[in-house]
C-alpha cells in the first residue's frame, strides 16, 4: 500500500464518521487503489523488455535507413536522367522557337517592305493624279481669267459704244428740238406778220 489505512481511519473517526463506517470507506479507497495499481501495471514493461523493444526499433531504422539510401540513389539518378532528357528537350524546343522567330520576322519584314513598297507606288500615283489635277486647275483658272477679261473688255466696249450712240442721239434730239423750236418760231413770226 502507498498509504497509511489506519491513519485514514482515525482521521474519519476525527471527522465524525463511526468506526465501521470510517473502515468501510478506507476498505473501498484501498480496493479502488490497489485494482487502479494492478491496471496501471498491467500495461507497463520492464526495463529488460524495454531495452529488447529499443534494439528491434534501432534494428528496424537501420533496416529502414539503408532502404532509403538505395531508394534516394536509385531515385536520384532516375532523376538526374529525367533532368538531363528536359534539358535535351528544352534545348529542341528552344532552338525550334529560335528558327519559328527568325521566320515570322523574315516573313514580317518581306510584308513591311512589300506594303511600304506599293504605298510609295500608291502615292506617286496620287502625287501625278494631283498635279495633273493641278495643271488641268491652272489651264481652267487661266481661261476663265481670259474669258472674263474678254467679257470686261466686250462690255466696256459696248458701255463705250452705248455712251456713244447716246450723245449721238442726244445731239440729235437736241437739233430736231432746236429745229422745231426754230420751226415754231418761224410760223410764229409769219402768223405775227399776217396780222
Amino acid at each position: 500500500m502507498c498509504f497509511d489505512t489506519h491513519a485514514l481511519v482515525l482521521e474519519l473517526q476525527n471527522n465524525g464518521f463511526p468506526k465501521e463506517q470510517a473502515e468501510a470507506v478506507v476498505t473501498v479507497i484501498a480496493n479502488l487503489t490497489c485494482a487502479n495499481m494492478e491496471s496501471t501495471y498491467k500495461d507497463m514493461v520492464t526495463k529488460a523488455q524495454q531495452e529488447i523493444m529499443l534494439q528491434q526499433i534501432m534494428a528496424h531504422l537501420d533496416s529502414i535507413r539503408k532502404d532509403m539510401v538505395i531508394l534516394e540513389k536509385s531515385e536520384f539518378s532516375n532523376l538526374r536522367m529525367e533532368n538531363e532528357k528536359i534539358k535535351i528537350e528544352l534545348e529542341h524546343v528552344k532552338q525550334q522557337l529560335a528558327d519559328e522567330v527568325k521566320k515570322i520576322r523574315g516573313d514580317t519584314k518581306l510584308d513591311m517592305n512589300l506594303e511600304k513598297s506599293r504605298i510609295m507606288d500608291m502615292f506617286r500615283e496620287r502625287e501625278k493624279q494631283l498635279m495633273t489635277a493641278k495643271n488641268e486647275f491652272t489651264v481652267l483658272n487661266s481661261d476663265t481669267d481670259r474669258a472674263i477679261t474678254e467679257t470686261n473688255k466686250k462690255i466696256d466696249t459696248d458701255v463705250a459704244s452705248l455712251k456713244t450712240m447716246l450723245e449721238s442721239l442726244k445731239l440729235e434730239t437736241v437739233r430736231y428740238l432746236a429745229a422745231s423750236v426754230f420751226t415754231c418760231l418761224a410760223i410764229a413770226l409769219g402768223f405775227y406778220r399776217l396780222w
